[in-house]
């Protein structure tokens, strides 16, 4: 499905980072960091050329291919890997940072990979999450259409159990990132840290 989807020249999500990814990019230490289900790689390009050390994962080759490409041409490097995140493994200890930006799948799934992001952050290392809510289902602006695949706070906190939340929040806000992220959004945003 998303390799079909991102077969095209036009980047669905944009090029540019999320604008909460921005926003905190004062609390990602430098380093190490991860990004979870990247698709064509705007955030890992952008942190890059912030200075991290970046890995964007992601299912889809053809994703990864325009993500290598957009790094390319913005003179920056990513390790692009291919992997389904029920797979990839998340080694203890290792991340300075994990990002998981709009990276919907599976309760089971995101369950798993929750608490193997905690497990993989260094102390002091930094879980930033931006997703969509369920009232995200009235406004029809991106995001999946089925309730289980989006998420809450009061979920996030008991699935990331081990972080101490610096930043969490439910809100509504303008969502402008390319055609399939167009306008008013529901979305949980967390900023947590691995004592």
């Amino acid at each position: 499905m998303w390799d079909e989807r991102y077969a095209t020249d036009e980047y669905l999500y944009g090029t540019e980072a999320n604008a909460f990814l921005t926003s905190v990019i004062d609390r990602i230490p430098p380093g190490r960091v991860l990004c979870l289900a990247e698709g064509e790689g705007r955030n890992a390009v952008w942190l890059a050329e912030q200075g991290r050390s970046v890995t964007a994962v992601d299912a889809s080759p053809v994703g990864l291919d325009k993500a290598r490409q957009l790094a390319a041409g913005r003179g920056v490097y990513i390790d692009a890997v291919v992997a389904d995140l029920a797979d990839y493994p998340i080694p203890a200890d290792h991340w300075d940072a994990i990002v998981s930006i709009f990276c919907h799948i599976r309760p089971d799934l995101r369950l798993d990979l929750h608490r193997r992001s905690v497990r993989g952050l260094r102390p002091g290392g930094v879980f930033v999450l931006e997703a969509y809510t369920t009232a995200q289902l009235r406004h029809r602006t991106g995001g999946p259409p089925n309730e289980a695949m989006l998420m809450t706070l009061a979920g996030l906190r008991q699935e990331l159990a081990g972080l101490d939340f610096v930043h969490a929040v439910e809100c509504e806000r303008e969502v402008v990132e390319g055609r399939l992220h167009h306008g008013l959004g529901a979305v949980v945003q967390v900023v947590a840290i691995r004592p």
